[in-house]
């Protein structure tokens, strides 16, 4: 989990995808593979030791849209952490995902943030078994 949040803020993509890839191979049954809510279980469990630097929200409405993930730095974070919007998809592209966040404004729930700002689009591909993953800093 360390390991995956130093790869996200670094925008290191391909490393997320097979970091989650992993996860999913070796932490969860494969009848609970093939749906976005299954995505979605999966980057909250990987994502664990965020937990204790940032803020979760689920579900996030956001301009046009609903935000799947978004992490906010808390306050006392002693690091200088970037916030991270995170749209998942299924049978899609994480470019894909990066485009809706844009076309549909999921920027502007964090308008009034002071920093910087990961979109952090991941997509499965169901006949593949392949994660993908991109970064854009913002």
């Amino acid at each position: 989990s360390e390991k995956l949040l130093k790869d996200t803020i670094a925008g290191n993509g391909e490393a997320v995808a097979k970091s989650i890839e992993a996860l999913r191979d070796t932490q969860y049954a494969p009848t609970l593979y093939n749906n976005e809510q299954a995505l979605r279980s999966v980057i909250k469990f990987a994502y664990i030791v965020a937990f204790g630097q940032y803020m979760k929200i689920e579900e996030m409405p956001s301009g046009k849209g609903i935000a799947d993930v978004v992490f906010i730095p808390k306050k006392m974070s002693l690091s200088n952490l970037p916030a991270m919007i995170i749209e998942l998809k299924w049978n899609r592209t994480s470019g894909g995902a990066i485009s809706q966040m844009k076309e549909k404004g999921y920027l502007e729930v964090l308008k009034d943030y002071g920093g910087e700002i990961l979109l952090v689009g991941i997509n499965y591909d169901e006949k593949t078994k392949v994660h993908t993953c991109e970064i854009e800093r913002v």
